[in-house]
């Protein structure tokens, strides 16, 4: 199956829910850091897994917080879940990165799959066969999911909504698979991809200087030839990145903007008319009303206004418990757009505990 990302008109596909049983066996792999207030959750639906999944492994990047005991206890009521400890983290790695590299050494070779998630998941107990399911129904094998989101309150259904949207502006709806690293995307919170893939591109590695990891190891691997698929699926993994819309504002304008040592002239074209076509043509059509515009000038800003209110509609599915103030997010565009870019032109990024200074190349090397 090859299919493009960006295409609006082409179907797309989604990850079904299965519960038919497989052969093959996964290995979970789950980085931390201080994650003891969510932690919990995530591990809770990872254990209700069925025997497809062979082991959990959560990967602590140097923890000083209860996580390690929440761990041992789930660890006690179920022998598939280890701790390991992945400190010290090599200064020339991301946490994120390190976790995941470390994680994947530890795996069983016996385990053809590697799913990698985050510990603000939550996942149903269909997730691992789901997973398989579509893989043999698609022959995409290295894939990730777009996640329903939970939200902190009304003033996060303002701004995250906005900055998703970004998202679908530069690469379209999921649903599709690409070998375009130029069009790729990815989410690290649920990741899946067959354990040989990534021992042969060294996919982790390469992503050892970014802040971006997830899209960074999906553009290697489209880079080594692999179709990467990104789906919505039936319910199957919700997140709460955030628990305040200040957290949102601050941290995800970080990573958005995907500048790694892949970010080109292409992808600066690619953010830039993006940012533009979404941030721009309520406050031009709005202007235009007032000023008494061309009517060729308020019929095309009103088109535009109306494709983003299209997606507007379609985005709400992401985010099933959505407050009222979720409709209102198109009035956040251009802030957000402006807040993209700012933190695209920064060279200096503070996250989780670490500063890290952009360089040649796109690589970012923490400050030790």
């Amino acid at each position: 199956m090859r299919s493009s990302t960006l295409p609006w008109s082409k179907k797309k596909h989604r990850i079904e829910t299965s519960g038919a049983p497989r052969a093959e066996r996964i290995s979970v792999i789950l980085p931390v850091l201080n994650e003891a207030p969510r932690i919990g959750k995530a591990l809770a639906g990872l254990i209700s897994q069925p025997q497809e999944v062979s082991e959990i492994l959560v990967v602590d990047g140097g923890s000083t917080d209860d996580t390690r005991a929440i761990v041992a206890k789930f660890s006690a009521c179920d022998n598939r879940v280890h701790w390991i400890d992945a400190t010290p983290i090599d200064p020339q790695w991301t946490g994120k990165a390190w976790g995941l590299h470390c994680g994947l050494g530890h795996t069983q070779p016996a385990c053809r799959w590697i799913l990698c998630v985050d510990a603000d998941v939550e996942v149903s107990r269909d997730l691992a066969r789901s997973l398989l399911a579509h893989t043999k129904k698609t022959g995409i094998s290295v894939l990730s999911v777009a996640t329903l989101q939970k939200l902190s309150g009304k003033l996060e259904a303002l701004i995250h909504p906005s900055m998703l949207t970004s998202l679908i502006y530069r690469f379209g709806s999921p649903g599709g698979a690409t070998r375009d690293r130029h069009k790729v995307q990815a989410n690290g919170q649920c990741f899946f991809a067959p354990r040989d893939i990534l021992i042969r591109t060294d996919a982790f590695r390469t992503a050892r200087s970014s802040l971006c990891e997830d899209i960074t190891i999906a553009r290697r691997l489209a880079e080594c030839g692999e179709s990467v698929g990104f789906y919505e699926a039936d319910g199957l993994v919700s997140v709460t990145m955030y628990d305040h819309w200040r957290e949102a504002w601050d941290n995800w304008p970080r990573s958005l903007p995907m500048r790694d040592q892949y970010f080109g002239w292409h992808e600066a074209l690619n953010l830039i008319g993006a940012l533009i076509l979404q941030a721009l043509p309520l406050p031009l059509f709005l202007s235009g009303l007032v000023r008494g515009g061309p009517l060729c000038f308020l019929i095309l800003t009103g088109a535009l206004l109306a494709l983003r209110l299209g997606i507007l509609i379609g985005v709400a599915r992401a985010y099933p418990d959505r407050p009222w103030s979720y409709w209102l997010s198109p009035l956040a565009d251009l802030p957000v757009a402006l807040r993209i870019l700012q933190l695209t032109l920064r060279r200096r990024h503070r996250w989780r505990g670490r500063t890290y200074v952009r360089r040649k190349g796109g690589v970012f090397e923490p400050l030790v």
